[in-house]
């Protein structure tokens, strides 16, 4: 496929400044592209925001994806992340650049299916919101959540990465899944204040390092990390304890 001549073709593209065989486009009014061939111009790189995108930001994550893009997927072919990466001055203290692979993010799949295959999504993000060891399922699902919550508002805060499992004995409330499944900060917060007046209530955390506590309520708040040579239940109280997951999720 002839990929400059496909970009060239698109609503309004033109020539990206500050990067070469680049380009920029709006399809629409708020939503702005910025693409880049890979470095073996056999893939297009792109990069989009929604009512913020950024010039100066589109042309780094462009440039750090095109010079660093095996090393994005070396960990995860689906949805890779590279730490090193510094988002220009005033922005968002982004770390690392996201790569969304074709069989995630679908995008073209309608109007232009024969590109999608060609394309991967990069944008800039931070590292605890992936753990690298996603499988496709999980990408798809974590890409969902930050695509539709996140992703194309780039002056947006971490949406760490965050698995959770828990059953409340007091409202009946409990995971449906068979294991921990990802959930947003809020939720967890949430699940920790309804354990109390539950007896052998629980919520379970998981961080993007595998890591592992568990919250049980005996008439206070305990917690222990499970597989931990320490793993001895603690007594807490429910700021402290939301203060230290909190801590976990952006280790």
């Amino acid at each position: 496929m002839d990929l400059q001549a496909v970009v060239a073709g698109f609503k309004g593209a033109a020539p990206l400044p500050g990067l070469a065989d680049a380009w920029h486009w709006s399809p629409v009014r708020g939503i702005e592209f910025a693409g880049a061939l890979s470095a073996d111009g056999q893939r297009l790189l792109q990069f989009g925001g929604r009512d913020s995108y950024d010039h100066e930001l589109a042309v780094a994550t462009l440039e750090f994806a095109r010079e660093w893009e095996k090393g994005i997927f070396d960990r995860n072919p689906f949805l890779g992340a590279l730490e090193g990466f510094r988002a220009p001055a005033g922005r968002r203290p982004f770390d690392v650049v996201v790569g969304v692979a074709p069989e995630v993010h679908r995008f073209y799949r309608v109007e232009l299916p024969e590109l999608t295959p060609f394309v991967r999504l990069t944008f800039p993000a931070y590292a605890c919101e992936f753990s690298g060891g996603e499988s496709l399922d999980e990408a798809e699902t974590r890409y969902r959540m930050l695509h539709l919550n996140h992703l194309n508002h780039l002056g947006r805060e971490p949406l760490p990465f965050l698995k959770m499992r828990f059953a409340n004995t007091r409202t009946g409330g409990r995971s449906t899944n068979s294991g921990r499944g990802f959930t947003g900060p809020q939720r967890l917060v949430e699940e920790f204040g309804r354990l109390e007046g539950g007896p052998g209530s629980f919520a379970e955390f998981e961080n993007r390092h595998g890591r592992v506590w568990r919250v049980e309520w005996h008439g206070a708040w305990y917690i222990a990390e499970l597989d931990a040579q320490d793993g001895a239940p603690r007594e807490t109280v429910l700021d402290e304890l939301v203060e230290f997951a909190m801590e976990r999720l952006r280790d």
